[in-house]
């Protein structure tokens, strides 16, 4: 494969409708995978990057970090893929490969010059990354996952972002048999963290503002489910958890949720609020509790997560769309209208 062009959805320009365009894929490499993607998540951050919540982007912007498609063609030196197999792209595309992390298989804290995300970022060759919003990518066989045949493409395109976000904190704080996890918020993360976390064994409690997705929960595997906006929840829940996963993107009283850890429990932030939220010493020291963060996961983790969805049968809930519905999935997402993530027809993107 030569240099060419591939059919695209790209914001021309900060928070400008999504629309159709061509971007260039490189050639093949010795190492590198042409992937025909069949399905492309959106993610909130795509929303937030587009509309350049998080900061300057480099526009035109093409998103999309939840790919999953098929492999069609293979460079010389390629040795993990073959054309037809079934493979997956998360949110990063390539990193220094040479630094203590990288070497460690968490190449999402790359310290060698960062991670080389999949879109908004600048490849090795200078050159600007565009994402899955199009209908092939061009990928490092190294940076490239393997999608088990027991996970339809679909349902597994989510799990490349929100799959493996929940599954890191959820898998290191060693959720499981005997283990009282929490995740606070039933959204596109959310409702992965309550699959995962059940599947691991866990005593499994979703915290959202109301009760109106609670019978959804209980049918993912919550054994319970609190209401937040009652404060008699904070109540009745003090000490209860050894583990609490926020998914929730909004500024929380974190000192209340902190509360809500038993002697040594750990509240875990993977949502990222615009603003900054406080927290009194006093809400740590006092149960020897801890808050941590957590950004994804490297490419051994995230395989592993895949893994372990085939497993247990697990995949997002999804609402499949064409590529002219994007801008309006945009708007649904951020009013919470999705039950619980929107996933692109490819074919679509060709217009």
């Amino acid at each position: 494969m030569s240099v060419t062009t591939v059919h695209a959805y790209a914001a021309p320009a900060p928070k400008a409708p999504l629309e159709h365009t061509t971007v260039p894929r490189r050639p093949l490499g010795e190492h590198d995978v042409l992937i025909e993607i069949a399905y492309a998540g959106i993610c909130h951050s795509d929303i937030h990057q587009v509309r350049e919540e998080w900061g300057e982007g480099s526009f035109p912007m093409v998103p999309g970090h939840e790919i999953a498609g098929v492999v069609t063609a293979t460079g010389p030196g390629v040795t993990r893929y073959a054309t037809g197999d079934r493979v997956g792209v998360g949110c990063f595309v390539d990193s220094c490969r040479e630094c203590a992390d990288c070497r460690a298989g968490e190449e999402q804290y790359c310290t060698g010059g960062g991670a080389v995300m999949t879109y908004n970022g600048t490849g090795r060759d200078g050159e600007p990354t565009y994402g899955g919003y199009s209908t092939h990518i061009v990928v490092d066989e190294n940076y490239v996952l393997r999608i088990p045949d027991g996970l339809a493409l679909d349902v597994a395109a989510p799990l490349l972002c929100a799959g493996i976000t929940l599954y890191s904190p959820l898998a290191r704080g060693q959720a499981g048999p005997g283990k009282r996890v929490a995740i606070v918020g039933m959204g596109g993360l959310g409702h992965m963290g309550v699959q995962l976390a059940h599947a691991m064994g866990a005593e499994v409690t979703v915290l959202s503002r109301t009760l109106g997705k609670r019978e959804e929960g209980l049918r993912l595997g919550a054994d319970a489910f609190h209401a937040t906006a009652d404060p008699a929840t904070f109540e009745r829940l003090a000490g209860r958890f050894d583990l609490i996963v926020n998914t929730v993107s909004a500024n929380l009283d974190l000192d209340a949720y902190l509360g809500l850890l038993g002697t040594g429990g750990t509240l875990v932030n993977v949502g990222a609020p615009e603003n900054p939220m406080p927290v009194s010493a006093f809400s740590l020291i006092g149960g020897r509790r801890s808050l941590a963060g957590s950004m994804i996961g490297g490419i051994p983790e995230t395989q592993e997560m895949l893994d372990f969805c085939a497993r247990h049968g697990i995949g997002a809930r999804i609402e499949t769309i064409t590529a002219d519905r994007i801008n309006e999935a945009y708007d649904r997402v951020v009013a919470g209208d999705v039950r619980y993530r929107f996933v692109v027809e490819a074919g679509s993107f060709a217009g």
